[in-house]
């Protein structure tokens, strides 16, 4: 029987523009891919997702994720698509065969580099959370990551649209003028998100510093995509516009590695010769005890109206300003106690009147 069905006078007969051999060649490369993709995933893919779950990277789980989310109407197609190539087909169906590839081919490009950008961005809001405080917004990279997604996305139609024989180029004019409308509806917002961008990046100051804005110190709290908020010395909270201040002149005192202190001290005139000598040894001893402090020099620098001066310089190896305070007054009070001990009086404005008779 199969023998009859599968004479070759049989085979010969014409079928749709095709003789019955040719059909069934095309059948039989059909199940032949088919099956080749579905031993590919149950087989290989499985073994790759086992392996990439011992590596400690995660692009490859990236990678074997994104091909088991292929589903079984990718694999028809390309079944399909491969098993048509060996008949004559009409020219429509060709082409539309073709489309359905490209299309299924760019959508799971896009998914996966989707998936890229989606561990990106969450790696580094990770990082960046734990190198600041609760402050940070994630709202910046979020956003960003939304707007490379959008453009991805974006990029595949007109590259889908090119394929199918469109003329793109009055598109992409019609796009330019139309975001350059929208830009210039929302120049104000657009020129606070790309300051927040530029403040994540170039990074002058960040959440935890202490800052000056012209009239105004504070502590930054939260860095946002449209504004910042400074809570200042008096405890108010002052919110100032990203692009107000990537255009203002900081100070960053939170970048300060070290900082330099000079202060003065004045004793009394009648203070021995001896003692005066003694002083500036005194004080570097009494610096260079106080921990994160490092003296640089102290000097008998100047006769005062009622003192005689010395001027004391020294190095505080950190950048907090209330740390610094409370270093400043454990000299202060040292110097008084030694003072005290070696009977050394510390000036106070005076004025002595000679009276000639």
């Amino acid at each position: 029987m199969l023998t009859q069905i599968f004479s070759n006078q049989n085979l010969q007969i014409s079928f749709l523009g095709n003789t019955v051999y040719a059909w069934l060649i095309a059948i039989i490369v059909f199940f032949a891919v088919m099956a080749g993709l579905k031993i590919f995933q149950a087989v290989i893919m499985a073994k790759l997702t086992s392996w990439s779950k011992k590596t400690k990277t995660e692009i490859d789980d990236i990678v074997v994720n994104a091909i088991n989310a292929i589903h079984w109407p990718f694999y028809v197609l390309i079944s399909l698509y491969v098993g048509l190539n060996f008949v004559n087909t009409a020219e429509v169906l060709s082409r539309w065969s073709y489309y359905a590839i490209l299309i299924a081919i760019v959508y799971y490009t896009v998914k996966v580099t989707q998936e890229f950008i989606d561990v990106g961005a969450k790696k580094i809001i990770q990082k960046r959370k734990k190198e600041e405080s609760a402050g940070y917004d994630a709202g910046i990279i979020n956003a960003l990551s939304a707007v490379i997604k959008f453009s991805l996305w974006l990029v595949a139609a007109l590259l889908l649209l090119s394929n199918f024989g469109y003329n793109i180029n009055s598109l992409i004019a019609g796009l330019g003028i139309g975001g350059l409308a929208i830009a210039l509806a929302l120049q104000n917002i657009l020129s606070d998100l790309f300051s927040a961008v530029s403040i994540y990046f170039d990074k002058p100051f960040k959440v935890g510093d202490f800052i000056i804005i012209g009239d105004y110190m504070g502590i930054v709290k939260k860095i946002g995509m449209k504004t910042t908020r400074i809570q200042t010395l008096q405890g108010e909270e002052l919110v100032v516009s990203n692009n107000e201040l990537t255009a203002a002149k900081i100070q960053n005192f939170g970048k300060m590695d070290r900082r330099r202190i000079v202060f003065g001290i004045g004793v009394a005139y009648n203070t021995p010769h001896e003692k005066l000598k003694k002083i500036p040894d005194m004080i570097k001893d009494i610096i260079n005890k106080q921990e994160m402090a490092k003296v640089d020099r102290a000097h008998f620098k100047s006769f005062g109206d009622s003192s005689l001066n010395y001027e004391i310089v020294y190095y505080v190896t950190i950048g907090d300003y209330n740390k610094y305070m409370d270093i400043q007054q454990g000299i202060n009070l040292e110097i008084v106690k030694k003072f005290e001990s070696e009977k050394i009086e510390i000036a106070y404005p005076t004025r002595t009147v000679y009276l000639k008779k």
